[in-house]
């Protein structure tokens, strides 16, 4: 499967070009939110689920782009949607929550996988995952964890994390990152406090001026490499990177092809997880596995990863972009986390009701003692 999503990424705009327009009737729809489905992000790497698993298949797929980032845009995209034969509609993001609440009902003999959201009314006082919509959310704590061990393996001591908005998915991708590197300085010997992580929430997920200019400044103050979860912010921490001689770790999809700063990404399996869903829908009939629920996709069943391929080169090397830290030390980290020997912590105790953590609250609800934390 991964040759599969490989390949779809080289060709996802010739696919695009093909399946992106046109009068025709389709049964396959995925709806973006305010990004474009080329944004590297949430709607690429859906869409190239949905490209995988129609294209081997022969079902007729399309995507649609709301005319307005709002909750009645994307019912309104879910509307035409339906109208242009639409069976199953996939949702990328929690922007989708509210629109997929009200359309799981007035759509009930659609299917929706809504991905990283649960339906909710607008004010968040009634949740109701409906029998047509599969929940689909993933283990950002593990690949965090991935993410932080194989810089503290790989040499680094002062490390950044730059999220967007303190969301469950960023959080835990914080979380997971903090707790990598804490076992990575204990494996390696080192004292208590040697490795620094200076830990920061922008507020948005946007690229700004601002954004960049945070990075510049963490960079100048020693960090070696940061931790970017937060959407296009990852754009602006990529721009000061390269002007700083710095290092970025990507999120959610592989951001190497984004710039050379780029040394790994922790990545969700958005193209595998679609598929799985789909196919449990066309393939095997066990929708019901993830009908009205949500499910947690993870290392076990390719839900979360650092990049081990580089797309269009099969004898290039994944890890190439590292100083020390090899393949085979991250198959041997990541076999820990697929077979549940180590158990990333997602959730922490906060007392500040918006999620930002102070670093008292990492430190202590993380059980840090090698990483020394220091939040802005």
């Amino acid at each position: 499967m991964k040759k599969i999503f490989a390949l779809l990424l080289v060709l996802s705009m010739s696919f695009m070009l093909l399946t992106g327009c046109g009068s025709d009737t389709y049964e396959i729809a995925l709806i973006t939110d305010k990004g474009n489905i080329d944004d590297k992000s949430f709607n690429q790497g859906s869409w190239e689920g949905v490209v995988a698993f129609a294209e081997e298949n022969k079902i007729k797929h399309q995507y649609l782009k709301p005319e307005e980032a709002s909750d009645d845009g994307y019912l309104q995209s879910i509307d035409l949607a339906v109208q242009g034969g639409a069976k199953v509609i996939v949702t990328p993001g929690f922007l989708f929550e509210v629109a997929v609440y009200e359309a799981q009902t007035k759509y009930p003999e659609v299917k929706f996988i809504l991905l990283e959201g649960t339906p909710h009314n607008a004010d968040y006082t009634d949740f109701v995952t409906a029998e047509n919509v599969a929940s689909i959310f993933y283990a950002e704590e593990q690949s965090g964890y991935l993410a932080g061990y194989a810089a503290v393996k790989d040499g680094m001591r002062n490390l950044g994390f730059m999220g967007g908005m303190a969301v469950p998915a960023v959080q835990a991708f914080g979380y997971g990152f903090l707790q990598g590197a804490e076992v990575a300085a204990a494996e390696l010997g080192l004292n208590d406090g040697d490795v620094s992580v200076l830990y920061h929430y922008t507020g948005d997920f946007d690229e700004t001026d601002t954004n960049k200019a945070t990075a510049k400044t963490m960079y100048q103050e020693g960090v070696e490499v940061i931790f970017a979860c937060g959407g296009s912010v990852g754009k602006s921490v990529m721009a000061a990177a390269a002007e700083a001689n710095a290092k970025v770790i990507g999120v959610d999809v592989d951001q190497r092809y984004d710039s050379e700063t780029v040394i790994t990404s922790a990545t969700k399996g958005l193209g595998a997880s679609v598929y799985q869903v789909l196919e449990s829908i066309y393939k095997t009939d066990s929708w019901d596995t993830y009908a009205g629920k949500t499910t947690y996709f993870d290392a076990s069943n390719a839900g979360v990863s650092l990049p081990t391929e580089v797309i269009g080169d099969e004898n290039a090397d994944a890890f190439d972009r590292f100083e020390q830290f090899t393949k085979a030390e991250y198959e041997a980290v990541f076999e820990t986390i697929e077979n549940g020997s180590v158990v990333p912590v997602r959730e922490i105790d906060i007392e500040n009701p918006d999620g930002y953590a102070t670093a008292d609250e990492l430190v202590a609800g993380l059980n840090l003692n090698k990483v020394t934390v220091e939040t802005r």
